[in-house]
């Protein structure tokens, strides 16, 4: 499988970008999965529900499963957060999976820049960051894109990725 990483700071477009690359992979056929890094604490599942309930009773894993889609929920408890590779692991085979945050991790990424947030780029310093996806022009020597041309962003990952 090949693995490429969408990141930058809060509010630089990174979800946005993660979704029209989503569609745009599809559309070319391929078969895409993504995995989404929270640094806040999330759930998908809702109190009162069976499959909470399961969980809060001490249930290490839950699948809940339905006839349109089923997700299986892991409770770290005190194993702490697992890294990348381990969570890589557990994914079914596909084309592409498209990585959103994960910055300090060692798979390749296109980096999301607005102007608005303030932010320093995170690609001066990492040599992760293949390129950059951004509204404004930087003075960085890395490939750069329209935050919005998807189709370019798309062509780059497809070269670099082999696909």
């Amino acid at each position: 499988m090949k693995v490429y990483g969408v990141t930058g700071w809060k509010n630089s477009g990174k979800t946005g970008l993660m979704e029209r690359l989503v569609a745009e992979f599809t559309a070319r056929g391929y078969r895409v999965s993504t995995i989404k890094h929270a640094h806040h604490t999330t759930d998908v599942d809702q109190p009162g529900r069976d499959s909470f309930r399961h969980r809060e009773a001490g249930a290490t894993e839950v699948m809940l499963a339905s006839p349109n889609r089923w997700a299986l929920m892991h409770e770290l408890r005190d194993e702490g957060e697992p890294p990348l590779h381990e969570l890589l692991a557990r994914m079914s085979p596909v084309d592409l999976i498209l990585i959103e945050g994960f910055k300090r991790d060692a798979h390749p990424k296109v980096e999301c820049v607005r102007a608005e947030t303030g932010r320093a780029p995170l690609a001066t310093d990492s040599t992760t960051i293949r390129a950059i996806a951004t509204d404004t022009p930087l003075d960085i020597d890395k490939p750069q894109f329209d935050l919005n041309d998807t189709a370019a962003i798309a062509d780059f990952i497809a070269a670099e990725t082999g696909l």
